[in-house]
């Protein structure tokens, strides 16, 4: 079945970074678009950045120049790396199959002083 596990949350300064990790199994990897996804307490999920089979990336105007969407192939897994942390950026970040109902269970983000 399809699972997607994501990893590498935690707790940061402002301006810090973190290294968000989300491993898939049970899909052909290569051949799938991924996306990040994030939910702030009392909001809505809102998309975040998304990279295609073929390794072009899109993302959201407001983490645009600070965070960056990348993948590996042969590990099956999908990163987003988050620098210029800001409090804003706190929520819940998930990854999923761009669109499809597969999502991972999510792993917390917080940045306070």
């Amino acid at each position: 079945q399809v699972q997607l596990v994501e990893s590498g949350g935690g707790s940061v300064q402002p301006g810090g970074s973190l290294r968000l990790s989300c491993a898939a199994s049970g899909i052909t990897f290569s051949v799938t678009s991924m996306g990040w996804y994030r939910q702030a307490p009392g909001k809505q999920r809102e998309w975040v950045a998304t990279i295609t089979s073929g390794g072009s990336t899109n993302y959201a105007g407001s983490v645009k120049g600070r965070f960056a969407i990348a993948r590996d192939n042969a590990k099956n897994t999908v990163y987003l790396q988050m620098n210029s942390l800001k409090p804003e950026d706190t929520a819940v970040y998930y990854c999923r199959i761009v669109s499809t109902a597969y999502w991972g269970q999510g792993t917390q983000v917080t940045v306070s002083s």
